[in-house]
């Protein structure tokens, strides 16, 4: 395990990387012996300081939630990391794509929070009750760490990689629609590059949203009402460059759109 000063400093890194858009070497290179908690605490520190900097925070992003995107960081367990009121936008965004390193897009479902959810044994019928309503998003990936040979301590400690999400205007009940089918086809430019269904995730996309209640559950926390939960991609990350015009089709959820300015 790492220690407080270890932490404090990678977790410096980490902000100061975030300021500038730059990528550093990866963690468990330096710090072989970092453990998964170190990197949660990792997380926390840097979480911490831009809470005392007055950013609010509004949710939390599920990651590597889906074989897609398991395969394509060769990391086989779900992450988590914090979302603030500054990094939500909503479809039709205009995003600028220097504000972020290594910006990829992933297809994924958001979940709001009627009320609080808490482990230890959530399961999804509990999760599908906490849940007001479920709403399409994009994510934009935001990674920091070099990404050649990252391991699930590297994306924690880098707040799972989050960079941003746009969400979609389209809001439905867990009751009004079988979410496990929900499709998504996203095109940049107006080419289709990945496409995929909402059961890729986990089997069901909320079964993320209980993973997640029992994870807070080890760490002495809890998901509280209001909460937005985006729950994992169900395609593969897709690369973008400034100029891209992105177009996601959830078909009966609607589309959600934005360019990379």
């Amino acid at each position: 395990m790492l220690t407080p000063e270890q932490i404090a400093t990678i977790a410096e890194e980490l902000a100061e990387a975030d300021r500038t858009h730059s990528v550093i070497p990866r963690i468990t290179a330096r710090y072989p012996e970092a453990t998964i908690e170190d990197s949660y605490a990792i997380q926390g520190v840097w979480r911490d300081q831009n809470l005392a900097a007055g950013r609010r925070l509004v949710g939390r992003k599920i990651g590597l939630t889906s074989k897609a995107m398991q395969q394509a960081t060769g990391i086989s367990e779900p992450d988590y990391g914090v979302m603030f009121d500054d990094t939500v936008h909503a479809s039709g965004a205009e995003i600028p794509v220097d504000d972020f390193s290594n910006v990829r897009i992933e297809v994924e479902l958001a979940f709001v929070l009627a009320r609080p959810l808490s482990g230890p044994d959530c399961t999804l019928e509990q999760a599908l009750d906490a849940i007001d309503y479920a709403v399409p998003a994009l994510e934009v990936l935001n990674s920091h760490i070099e990404l050649e040979g990252r391991t699930i301590v590297d994306t924690i400690s880098d707040n799972a990689a989050y960079g941003a999400m746009v969400l979609g205007e389209e809001r439905r009940r867990p009751d009004e629609i079988d979410l496990r089918w929900v499709p998504g086809v996203l095109s940049r430019n107006g080419e289709v590059e990945e496409t995929g269904v909402a059961a890729g995730v986990l089997g069901h996309p909320a079964t993320g949203v209980a993973w997640l209640a029992n994870k807070f559950h080890q760490h002495g926390a809890r998901l509280e009402a209001g909460e937005i939960i985006l729950a994992g991609s169900f395609t593969r990350p897709m690369w973008v460059s400034r100029g891209d015009d992105v177009h996601c089709d959830y078909r009966e959820m609607g589309t959600v759109t934005c360019r990379f300015v």
